[in-house]
Parts: structure tokens; C-alpha cells; sequence
């Protein structure tokens, strides 16, 4: 599924990096080693390494990884990228100062849970955890993400299912954005950033 949305000459969710990690970076030590998880095209991963940081790229897509390659070229870096599925992934633990997980809400309620006890496991201590989703009001707006309402976010669910974490930022908000074709219009988000203790 993934590879036949990513099958075209555009960028799904364009080349700029997504505007909340951009506002929160400066909490990044710098050259931090960092996980993008579901990084599609590598529009982030990307960005974080022209900020200096140590990136590792994940993604299930073979094609989106084919064009985050031509973006890291064009752009004079280097990540390092794999393709894995998430979900039956052999996580590393204990090994970055950040994980970046931007719309990955491609999951229900169990496999999220899951996904999300890995990547806090993955985390240095002191590491951070950046989440960007959309919210159950998304639906209603029906600019992007998916129809699943057990797979958006409401602040209560992030609190609950990232209880391990120390709660630096969790903000609901409604903006317009512009992510390519993939993300266009009025959205019903949720910003989060966490510190693993």
C-alpha cells in the first residue's frame, strides 16, 4: 500500500521538513543521534541532518526510501536509512538522543501502544520523544491522515500511553498546513515532546 502511494515523480508530503519539529529542534543537543521513524520520503530526517544531527531513517516503503535517497543526495548528506517494518522491528535500546515520529498514525490502538513502549525503550535516558499527530477532530476536516478514528490522538491517550515520559510540551491546536498533496488545509493536531528520565 505504502509503496503505490509513494509511486509518483511528486513528493506526497513535499520536501520542507514538517513545521513543529522545525519550532521544537532547538531542544536537541546538538549532533544528537536521532531515529525518524516512518520517515517516508525523508523530507525530516533529511532537514535534521543539514542541522547537524546523526540520522537513521526508518521506513517500510522501499520507494519512499529510493526518494529520500535522491533528497539526502540533493541536499549533501548522510543518513542512514533502512527499511524495516516497525512493528516486527528488532529496536535498539538505549541508542538515541531523540526519536522523531511525525503522522505515524498508521497503527490501531494495540500495535501503537506497542510502538510506542519501543521507541521510549529505544531512548537514551534524558532522550526525547517528538510526536506530531492528528487528533479525533480530524475527521471531520478530512485533509489527511487516516479514516481510523482509533488510530488519531487525543491528549489523554498520548498522556496515558506515554506515562513514562516527562511531559515537556502537549498541545492541542487547529492550523492550516501544507505537507505536498498528502497533508493540505485546516488540521486538527496535537503536538508532544517528552523526556525519558
Amino acid at each position: 500500500m505504502w509503496d503505490e502511494r509513494f509511486r509518483t515523480d511528486e513528493y506526497v508530503y513535499g520536501t520542507a521538513p514538517n513545521d513543529f519539529l522545525v519550532r521544537v529542534a532547538d531542544q536537541l543537543p546538538e549532533q544528537s543521534r536521532i531515529l525518524a521513524l516512518a520517515d517516508g520520503e525523508g523530507r525530516n530526517g533529511v532537514w535534521l541532518a543539514k542541522q547537524g544531527h546523526h540520522v537513521h531513517s526508518v521506513d517500510g516503503s522501499k520507494i519512499a526510501l529510493e526518494k529520500a535517497r535522491v533528497l539526502a543526495e540533493q541536499a549533501d548528506v548522510s543518513i542512514e536509512f533502512e527499511q524495516a517494518d516497525l512493528i516486527n522491528w528488532r529496536w535498539p535500546q538505549n541508542q538515541y538522543d531523540a526519536v522523531v515520529a511525525i503522522f505515524i498514525q498508521f497503527a490501531g490502538p494495540e500495535v501503537r501502544r506497542r510502538l510506542f513502549k519501543d521507541a521510549i525503550a529505544s531512548l537514551k535516558p534524558g532522550g526525547l520523544l517528538v510526536v506530531q499527530g492528528y487528533r479525533t477532530e480530524q475527521l471531520a476536516y478530512g485533509t489527511g491522515g487516516p479514516p481510523q478514528e482509533e488510530n488519531l490522538y487525543t491528549e489523554q491517550l498520548l498522556k496515558s500511553e506515554l506515562s513514562g515520559l516527562d511531559v515537556l510540551m502537549l498541545s492541542a491546536h487547529d492550523c492550516v498546513i501544507h505537507e505536498g498533496m498528502g497533508h493540505s488545509g485546516m488540521s486538527a493536531l496535537i503536538d508532544y515532546v517528552g523526556r525519558k528520565p
